[in-house]
């Protein structure tokens, strides 16, 4: 039989010392906030449960058998021990509440995640965010890991293992220095010239990868890298050089398109459109500070 089955629960425990201390069980069940009626029916269910009579009863109220005595004593003792476990629960907890593990691809980590921690920080000053960042692919390993509690990804899909919902929106672009033959043709360049060319890419895994490379499948898919390089500032630098056609977040090229140092090249009927996804464990919902975060990217909070 199991332990559980014959030890009464604490609330029955909690009544029992009550009557104890007051003498009466109607003065335990009025501390306690329970009716009379359901106080007698809980000791009566007790002293079934332990199989011995635990009250002596009288006109002038109730006080504990010789049984009752040894049972109180050792009713105290549980729930000494019950109240530390509370509060060693509740120590974890504000621990848990107290910081935050964040993993994000690239261009979610550089141009929008830094915003969400400023409104996170402004409404819960007490939170430690910690910020790592990794292609897609490595985020969804990291998160499934449970070396952090909340991640961003900017695949067409929620990786395997994850539950996810899309956050923002992004649009990948084509971009060439301004003096890069495609820079000078209005009308842009065709899928099947772009699919053709050697671009300068993120490496596979990346979320940016992913997104071009589906979008040109059709299309005989993308010809072999001219480079691949592991991080936006490296793509943008050998772009500004006039190394080659670069394929980037148009969040991530703004400022250079916006100064003349990079230049968007159209290319119609091409859809780089891609969601931008929070991801968490399946079947566990984020929680505490990453519920917060999560609900502020859902916003599409910026910074003042």
């Amino acid at each position: 039989m199991s332990v559980a089955r014959r030890v009464p629960d604490l609330a029955a425990l909690e009544l029992l010392l009550a009557v104890v201390r007051l003498g009466s069980v109607g003065r335990a069940a009025a501390e306690l906030g329970v009716t009379q009626p359901a106080a007698s029916a809980r000791i009566r269910a007790m002293e079934a449960q332990v199989g011995v009579a635990l009250l002596e009863r009288s006109p002038r109220g109730s006080r504990p058998t010789e049984a009752g005595t040894l049972v109180a004593g050792w009713a105290q003792q549980v729930l000494d021990a019950a109240r530390a476990l509370e509060a060693g629960i509740g120590a974890l907890r504000e621990d848990r509440d107290a910081r935050l593990r964040v993993v994000a691809s690239l261009t979610v980590a550089e141009y929008l995640v830094p915003n969400w921690l400023l409104a996170l920080r402004a409404a819960h000053p007490q939170v430690a965010v910690t910020l790592r960042t990794a292609n897609s692919t490595g985020v969804a390993e990291v998160v499934r890991s449970g070396a952090a509690d909340l991640g961003f990804v900017e695949g067409v899909r929620t990786p395997s293992g994850l539950s996810g919902t899309v956050v923002a929106a992004d649009r990948l672009v084509v971009v060439v220095a301004p003096g890069h033959r495609w820079a000078r043709r209005r009308g842009g360049v065709g899928i099947d010239e772009l699919a053709g060319t050697p671009l300068i890419l993120r490496e596979e895994g990346s979320g940016t990868r992913e997104v071009l490379d589906r979008a040109l499948a059709e299309h005989g898919g993308a010809a072999a890298p001219l480079l691949q390089l592991g991080s936006t500032t490296a793509l943008k630098a050998a772009a500004v050089s006039g190394a080659g056609p670069v394929v980037l977040s148009e969040l991530a090229v703004a400022d250079e398109v916006a100064g003349g140092r990079l230049v968007v090249v159209p290319v119609p009927g091409l859809d780089l459109r891609r969601p931008l996804r929070a991801v968490w464990p399946a079947g566990r919902r984020p929680a505490g500070p990453a519920r917060d975060l999560l609900a502020l990217a859902r916003q599409g909070v910026r910074a003042p």
